[in-house]
């Protein structure tokens, strides 16, 4: 079984491509995912992953996540080895993605205003609220319960 679960926020923003030919979508990044327990001297510690997301998940996840941003993945780990420019082999490990949370929105990245709407309607209602404004007065002879 080859099952991956994490959570960790992004380390820079998702490079999104598309593959030649039949132009599907690609997008990879690096989450900083904190470990369990500090070390000896006391400080937190964090592994940093690499991470391959295919399809609308790819664009989703280029349009609306930057770095920093919270992010949970479910997927598989996958190694494979390539040549360089230089004749060297070199190996990599990285998690594919089958699964993707967005777990933070907002921010720089494409931002549809839902965030920015929904605190000032939360501040409009306080204040609202805190002037006494809108605000009736129950009987408890009407409730029917």
């Amino acid at each position: 079984m080859n099952k991956v679960v994490l959570i960790g926020r992004l380390t820079k923003d998702p490079e999104l491509k598309f593959t030649p030919g039949s132009g599907n979508a690609v997008a990879t990044f690096t989450i900083a995912v904190d470990r369990r327990l500090p070390n000896k001297d006391g400080v937190r510690e964090a592994d940093f992953i690499p991470i391959v997301v295919w399809g609308k998940q790819a664009e989703s996840t280029a349009n609306y996540m930057s770095k920093g941003k919270l992010i949970g993945i479910s997927g598989r780990i996958q190694t494979r080895s390539y040549e360089a420019k230089d004749g060297t082999r070199r190996y990599v490990t990285e998690v594919v993605a089958e699964e993707v949370q967005f777990l933070e929105w907002g921010g720089n990245k494409a931002s549809t205003g839902r965030d920015e709407y929904q605190s000032n309607s939360m501040n409009n209602d306080m204040n609202q609220s805190s002037i006494g404004a809108d605000i009736t007065p129950i009987d408890d002879g009407d409730i029917p319960f």
